[in-house]
């Protein structure tokens, strides 16, 4: 009864180590030891006294109704003399002896993934690229071991809904298979299964284009630094001052109003200087050559800086902008926000409770109006239209771009 308990507990797995004493090599005991479930990752030692010697033997088997498999661990006469070739357990039980490993693998863009994942032809690598690496790398990791490789697939990653695993999850829940495809890790999932390193490192991100820089700052005051709007203030003021003084100085030498200067007053002078500004031209100019070349000067001055402008305006109209960096950035944008149309998507922003999270996922499932999901497809042709931020595994939306 105890060897029975000991089963329907699964206490023969690891963490778990067992010394089973006998004197006898045959009895009832013994059957029901063999027909235990003492698997590969069991650490068992069956201690038979024959004589004056313990025998020490370790049991497994590779699968439940396999044969149960000894190994001689060595024996005791006074002393305990170890014979195993290797102390560590994993490398004594590399030779899986052909047992059959199932992996469960997740496809989600393409069901052209069932045709190329085992055959590894490295077709459409686009398409559940992580599904396709890590059979890769289990398949080469079984054939060490000696193993047959098969595969199933899932259309999900496995969530619990109203207390039942779905997808992968509940593929090796429920004993279909017993390894998958990488998989973040939650604190649900670690209740039913254990995770080993990472086989193919992936990232879920919004991907986008920077919006433009006109729609999201004034543009028309960027061209220059705050200083030389500054400089042109002040060169302004001081261009206006000398054409109102070199108009001053030839109204004095004239005596008669025939020709005199149309540059009377300093508002003339002002508008003079606005005028080549804006590039317009004015009517009204000095008449001698000193007041002219004080005019030349300016116009050729500021259409120097005019033009600099409107080659920053034109490089900037074409600019993007570096707003975005952050998720309350994002949350606060003018672009749309949406995510690709599967299943991991459609949980993984739901459970938290900050504003910022909270407030992205209501923008891309609504309670009421359109939801934003999209195919992938559709997906990258509306972030190369620009103003769109596609929440995805990055690797196949990088791909396709």
């Amino acid at each position: 009864s105890f060897l029975q308990q000991a089963s329907s507990n699964n206490l023969f797995s690891a963490p778990y180590r067992w010394l089973v004493i006998t004197s006898r090599a045959n009895n009832t005991n013994m059957d029901l030891l063999h027909a235990s479930p003492i698997l590969t990752d069991s650490d068992l030692v069956l201690a038979t006294r024959i004589g004056d010697l313990v025998k020490l033997t370790e049991l497994h088997k590779v699968s439940p109704n396999g044969s149960m498999i000894c190994t001689p661990r060595g024996y005791y006469n006074g002393s305990v003399v170890d014979v195993r070739a290797r102390r560590e357990l994993y490398r004594r039980r590399r030779d899986l002896r052909g047992h059959a490993i199932t992996m469960s693998n997740v496809i989600q863009d393409s069901n052209t993934t069932r045709l190329h994942l085992p055959r590894e032809d490295r077709l459409e690598p686009e398409y559940d690229s992580i599904a396709k690496l890590c059979w890769m790398g289990v398949r080469l990791g079984l054939v060490m071991l000696n193993a047959t490789p098969r595969y199933i697939f899932s259309n999900r990653w496995g969530y619990k809904v109203d207390g039942q695993w779905s997808g992968m999850i509940d593929d090796l829940y429920s004993g279909r298979a017993e390894l998958g495809t990488n998989l973040v890790v939650t604190e649900e999932r670690l209740d039913v299964v254990s995770y080993t390193d990472s086989l193919a490192p992936f990232q879920v991100r919004f991907i986008f284009r920077q919006p433009p820089l006109p729609y999201v700052t004034n543009i028309f005051t960027m061209p220059f630094s705050t200083n030389v709007w500054v400089a042109m203030a002040v060169c302004a003021v001081i261009g206006t001052m000398t054409v109102y003084l070199a108009a001053k100085w030839e109204a004095k030498g004239r005596k008669s109003t025939q020709g005199q200067t149309q540059v009377n007053t300093i508002g003339d002078a002002m508008l003079l200087t606005v005028s080549a500004i804006g590039q317009q031209g004015c009517a009204m100019e000095p008449r001698k050559f000193s007041g002219r070349m004080m005019v030349f000067v300016l116009f050729t001055a500021l259409m120097a800086l005019y033009a600099a402008y409107s080659a920053n305006i034109v490089v900037l109209l074409q600019a993007p902008s570096d707003s975005i960096r952050s998720l309350p950035q994002l949350a606060n944008a003018k672009i749309t926000l949406a995510a690709n149309d599967v299943d991991y998507n459609h949980f993984v922003l739901k459970p938290f409770n900050d504003d910022v999270r909270k407030s992205i996922y209501r923008r891309i499932d609504p309670v009421k109006g359109q939801k934003y999901y999209y195919n992938l497809q559709e997906g990258v042709e509306r972030i190369r239209q620009g103003l769109f931020a596609f929440h995805s595994i990055v690797e196949p939306v990088y791909r396709q771009i």
